[in-house]
């Protein structure tokens, strides 16, 4: 085993040979091919302070490190740090503000991540405005003074708008602020958003690269060093990180992202022709459709439009409120991005807490994760809910 190198994570290897050696080598100590469950909350010391790069599980465990750096591979990042939560690594990344400092966050956004700037840090004196990030020339001439940071998810959640990264990322490094990303509904493998200009990305693992709805986790890459540092420090000091069976699950889960994406995608654009043509639909909201408003922001940035579908019913929140509880295949639940399909009101359940705010989504909305099954089978339960509103 001594010819192996246990620091090379393979980065100039295909994506899907990457997914699943990155970090992941064979067990130094048995030559185990999948990466063990280091269930372990401490480690001997040859000395005081003399150890083999591990003192403590909560400063860092072997099974946590693979996954750190599988995923930082994945998007092109030298430093990647695991979290308990996506939230966790959310707050991770804001933790680097002071008060008096400005978010721009974007006007179509996750309802936790609304929550936690509006909830959480607002009170603590950090200011924070709502923008339309995929209208830059709006977005530069309103930019706020004292913004050090704008947030956007690229596609948005719920309205699955696509904003142009390099943009924003540009606009954002001229007036001395971060580019932070959350790259849950793309993943690594439909675009990198550090290699188009980015700061930091965000993952909540517990979506498309965990995949299978058993583990609950979040992640942060960066290239630069010193923000890293940073954010390792807030990592180890506030302690908000996984376990190692959880780092293990999510390792299983990112083996097969490759492709189950693939399968996302084609199940997602069957689905979107089907809804387009009911008339239970007043539209949809799907990136891969030409006549989307930001679709050729989409086909520039991204290498496909990933599994999540959004539309409007046509008889308004009522009509929206009974098909999701007609569906039988589309499970009634939060959360999305795992092999099996998911249909969710976000007004009334993700995006609960943003009601009344500037990120209030349409009462009609319905949004769809879809999964990786038959999608005849998909599409006949969504037609059979649809007929009976």
């Amino acid at each position: 085993m001594s010819d192996i190198d246990y620091t090379d994570r393979g980065d100039d290897l295909a994506f899907e040979t990457r997914v699943i050696h990155a970090g992941q080598h064979p067990d130094p100590t048995t030559g185990a091919v999948t990466t063990p469950i280091y269930q372990v909350s401490t480690y001997a010391q040859t000395g005081v302070g003399e150890h083999r790069g591990y003192d403590y599980s909560r400063t860092a465990n072997p099974t946590r490190t693979a996954l750190e750096d599988c995923v930082a591979s994945l998007e092109g990042a030298a430093h990647g740090y695991a979290f308990s939560s996506g939230m966790a690594a959310a707050d991770a990344v804001l933790r680097q503000l002071s008060p008096g400092d400005t978010i721009v966050l974007g006007d179509d956004a996750y309802g936790g991540t609304y929550r936690l700037v509006s909830g959480v840090y607002e009170p603590a004196g950090v200011n924070w405005v709502a923008r339309d990030l995929t209208d830059i020339d709006s977005l530069e001439s309103s930019w706020p003074a004292g913004a050090k940071l704008v947030w956007l998810e690229t596609p948005t959640n719920p309205g699955l708008r696509i904003v142009d990264i390099a943009s924003v990322a540009e606009l954002a490094h001229a007036n001395a602020a971060l580019c932070v990303v959350d790259n849950t509904f793309a993943t690594p493998y439909l675009q990198t958003p550090l290699g188009l200009g980015a700061d930091v990305v965000v993952h909540s693992t517990t979506k498309y690269l965990g995949g299978h709805s058993d583990v609950v986790g979040g992640l942060v890459t960066v290239n630069d060093s010193a923000l890293g540092e940073r954010l390792a420090f807030v990592q180890n000091s506030a302690g908000a990180v996984p376990g190692p069976q959880d780092c293990f699950l999510t390792l299983r889960g990112l083996k097969t992202l490759a492709v189950r994406m693939d399968r996302h995608c084609e199940n997602a654009a069957a689905i979107v022709a089907m809804l387009e043509a009911h008339d239970a639909v007043a539209s949809v909201l799907y990136p891969g459709l030409p006549d989307h408003p930001t679709h050729a922001t989409a086909a520039r940035q991204m290498s496909g439009y990933g599994g999540m579908v959004s539309f409007l019913a046509a008889g308004g929140k009522e009509a929206a409120f009974s098909l999701v509880t007609k569906t039988r295949l589309f499970t009634l639940a939060e959360s999305l991005g795992a092999v099996e399909s998911l249909i969710e009101h976000p007004g009334a359940m993700t995006h609960a807490s943003a009601a009344g705010s500037p990120l209030e989504v349409d009462d009609a909305l319905v949004r769809l994760s879809v999964g990786i099954e038959a999608v005849e089978d998909l599409i006949a339960d969504l037609e059979r809910a649809l007929d009976s509103v």
